[in-house]
């Protein structure tokens, strides 16, 4: 593979290729030019609509790259330069691993399926202005039929990002084939990485009453109960559950032993049998009860809960105090920020490496200024070097507060990547590229073992995969 003289236009590549959505600077908002690019896709194909393709059980019509233009669409991507011979190809690719995901045993559910879409539509409404201006520009009778429309797409999409993941799962990458990697790059398409920062934090979180712990726990117990006589956990969740990420879909989740769950809640997952129901449990993000659906092998599908006890005003205070002291501390010189972080910080994740923050897209210490998370970098874009910040009052998505006070440790500025510095993004890289070439060896050999078949004249098209068997 040739190395692609751009950190981030290769990462790109690499995502378009493992099936993952571009990062937001990549996403345009709906617009009148965007649609303007769509409408023709749709307008142009007055004849009948007729099977183009045919991969393993299923079969993909001439409408289907429609749908596949208005799902890219839907995402706020643009479609101006994609032809039908391309999306054709990404169409036969997404069925192959839909294909081989059921025989594998994969499910997606409905309500996941639904719960995406839920995520588009209100995307393209959001943008659009109503849902009758959605409908309208995507040339469709009825929200029913726009619905339906791309009810099978993302399916389809769903089962070939399961599919995969589980191809590359068990992909691991070795020092040493980091190190090959790194001097194959020819030295004038070494990447440039942008300024960057290391960050450390201390948080102070409120705290909560025995009694406020109590409330919850009562509560969730009465909803367990209310469940194992006869109600909907689904519903329960969608009434009840504080987590923002599985609310809308009953408090539903997959999961393996190696997906990036906490441990408390995973310990308690992997305990629970088919059809079982956990008593209330605790974790740093509130109580949890959990209804395990189904176990295959090492995945598990499961829905849960999640209630966080209130925090009074006054433990509200009190932390606040608690964060001023401990900032005065350390500028008065009586403890390293490092030395409070590690003994005073109620975030056990930062806490032990003394508050530094980890890039959760790099799994790096270093954020690049210009892809950080927006409200992160107001926060630090007037830090001076080793300034400590004022307490800053935080709300994350469970609606839990908290105090906290940061600190820029570090600054990189714009420079060529270098192997020592860079590491942990050169061996994302190596992977990355390592996971390239083991789907591309799973494709190959997947190819020649599943029914394909391509009409018309769409068997001109000049594909990057052999579908021809040639």
């Amino acid at each position: 593979m040739k190395f692609i003289n751009n950190a981030r236009t290769f990462f790109g590549a690499l995502f378009l290729l493992l099936g993952i959505s571009m990062n937001a600077q990549e996403i345009i908002p709906i617009s009148e030019t965007v649609m303007d690019t769509v409408r023709p896709q749709f307008s142009k194909r007055q004849k009948v609509d007729g099977i183009v393709a045919t991969v393993g059980d299923y079969m993909i019509l001439d409408s289907d790259i429609d749908k596949a233009y208005l799902e890219i669409s839907g995402q706020g991507n643009s479609v101006k330069d994609i032809t039908r011979c391309q999306l054709l190809g990404k169409l036969m690719e997404d069925k192959l691993y839909a294909h081989h995901a059921i025989q594998d045993s994969i499910v997606v559910t409905d309500e996941q399926v639904k719960d995406r879409m839920g995520r588009q539509i209100d995307y393209m409404v959001q943008q659009l202005g109503t849902m009758d201006k959605v409908v309208h520009y995507f040339k469709k009778d009825s929200e029913d039929e726009l619905r339906s429309d791309l009810f099978e797409v993302i399916k389809i999409n769903a089962l070939t990002e399961e599919m995969q993941r589980k191809i590359v799962d068990e992909v691991e990458i070795t020092p040493e084939e980091v190190r090959t990697f790194f001097r194959s790059i020819p030295t004038d398409e070494l990447p440039i990485f942008g300024a960057e920062v290391e960050v450390a934090q201390i948080v102070i979180k409120p705290k909560v009453s025995e009694e406020e712990k109590q409330k919850v726990i009562v509560q969730l117990n009465q909803i367990r109960d209310e469940v194992l006589a006869g109600s909907s956990f689904y519903t329960k969740a969608v009434l009840y559950s504080q987590d923002p990420g599985s609310r809308s879909s009953g408090g539903f989740y997959k999961m393996t032993r190696k997906t990036p769950f906490i441990k408390e809640f995973k310990d308690v997952a992997f305990t629970l049998g088919e059809g079982e129901i956990s008593m209330p449990f605790e974790t740093d993000f509130g109580y949890h009860i959990i209804l395990v659906e189904k176990i295959r092998g090492q995945e598990v599908d499961l829905r849960h809960i999640l209630i966080s006890p209130k925090v009074t005003s006054e433990a509200l205070a009190e932390a606040r105090t608690k964060i001023q002291l401990i900032k005065t501390r350390i500028e008065a010189g009586e403890l390293t920020f490092a030395e409070a972080a590690r003994t005073l910080s109620d975030e056990k994740e930062t806490k032990a490496n003394g508050g530094i923050l980890i890039n959760p897209n790099t799994q790096d210490t270093r954020f690049e200024l210009t892809k950080m998370d927006p409200e992160l970098y107001s926060q630090i874009s007037s830090l001076k070097e080793n300034e400590i910040s004022y307490p800053i009052l935080e709300e994350d998505r469970s609606q839990r507060k908290s105090y906290k006070i940061i600190k820029v440790t570090n600054r990189t500025e714009e420079h060529k990547v270098d192997y020592a510095k860079d590491y942990v993004k050169i061996k994302n890289l190596a992977l990355k590229e390592k996971q390239i070439k083991v789907i591309g060896t799973w494709s190959e050999a997947k190819i020649k073992e599943t029914y394909i078949k391509i009409n018309g004249s769409y068997k001109n098209c000049d594909f990057t995969n052999n579908w021809e068997k040639k």
